[in-house]
């Protein structure tokens, strides 16, 4: 029941890696750690899922905030890195039709 986050401000954006589990233990820390990011002016978000072991329906809600919080600071939120699991939970939600998702990394986000 770990989760960590490390955020990395970049020149046009700010790119947050998250590694461990999103459950409804882990995803309030998270929230409390991405939301002030979305806050800010014109916020463009890379977040990368790469070494994100599980997801459940809490950690997809902690998403869908977040791209409610940066749509209205007129930003962007992309999912990069996504394991074909964690793409496949996007894809049975219908999310990865309103969340700019990829496997791959993205802008050069390693």
């Amino acid at each position: 029941m770990n989760l960590k986050t490390t955020i990395e401000n970049m020149e046009q954006m700010t790119k947050v890696t998250v590694s461990g589990e999103i459950d409804a233990y882990t995803a309030p820390k998270l929230r409390e750690e991405l939301l002030p990011l979305a806050e800010q002016t014109k916020p463009q978000l890379v977040i990368s899922l790469r070494d994100v072991s599980y997801m459940d329906s809490t950690g997809l809600g902690v998403f869908v905030g977040l791209l409610k919080t940066v749509r209205k600071n007129e930003g962007e939120l992309r999912l990069v890195e996504l394991s074909d699991r964690l793409e496949r939970l996007f894809t049975i939600t219908g999310l990865n039709d309103i969340i700019d998702i990829s496997s791959k990394a993205e802008g050069g986000v390693q």
